[in-house]
């Protein structure tokens, strides 16, 4: 960080931009997500004007994206569970619903429609790797369709 004067408008856009950090022990074959640029879609809205929710979710398909880059092409993104016996979620989408709640939408290992509605306050979320139900067919990247749509919901200037 440099010690250089800033303007007054410089100081009001470096308090409001994200603030990420992470160290990795194998950071060449394991990115982290709190290193990758943040797209500049995501800055369009001042952080304070966002919601829990609505900022949550940003940052979470950030890290989606990021580990579906360290994926095979047998693999996808799934979420797993702590407790209980429900097992991991095939992630197959994503919303908020602002201010506080997180939803994740898709189906278990057998196909089973499933759906997690999470308060922010309370958001955890497990990434795993899961296995393609169409072994032929390409991973389905869940990760890179959010970014797409939040990229177009920035560019439209919100949808509702």
């Amino acid at each position: 960080m440099s010690d250089a004067i800033k303007t007054t408008a410089e100081a009001i856009e470096a308090a409001v931009l994200p603030d990420a950090y992470a160290l990795h022990m194998d950071a060449e074959s394991n990115p982290c997500a709190e290193q990758e640029p943040i797209p500049s879609s995501m800055l369009q809205k001042p952080i304070e004007q966002k919601s829990p929710a609505e900022w949550a979710y940003e940052r979470i398909v950030l890290y989606i994206q990021n580990f579906e880059k360290q994926l095979d092409s047998d693999h996808e993104v799934g979420m797993g569970f702590v407790g209980g016996d429900v097992g991991t979620l095939k992630i197959q989408g994503m919303g908020y619903f602002a201010p506080d709640l997180i939803t994740f939408y898709g189906a278990d290992p057998m196909g089973a429609k499933m759906q997690l509605v999470q308060h922010v306050s309370q958001l955890n979320v497990m990434l795993v790797a899961a296995d393609k139900e169409d072994k032929a067919a390409e991973p389905n990247r869940i990760g890179f369709k959010l970014a797409n749509g939040l990229n177009k919901k920035h560019a439209d200037g919100g949808v509702k």
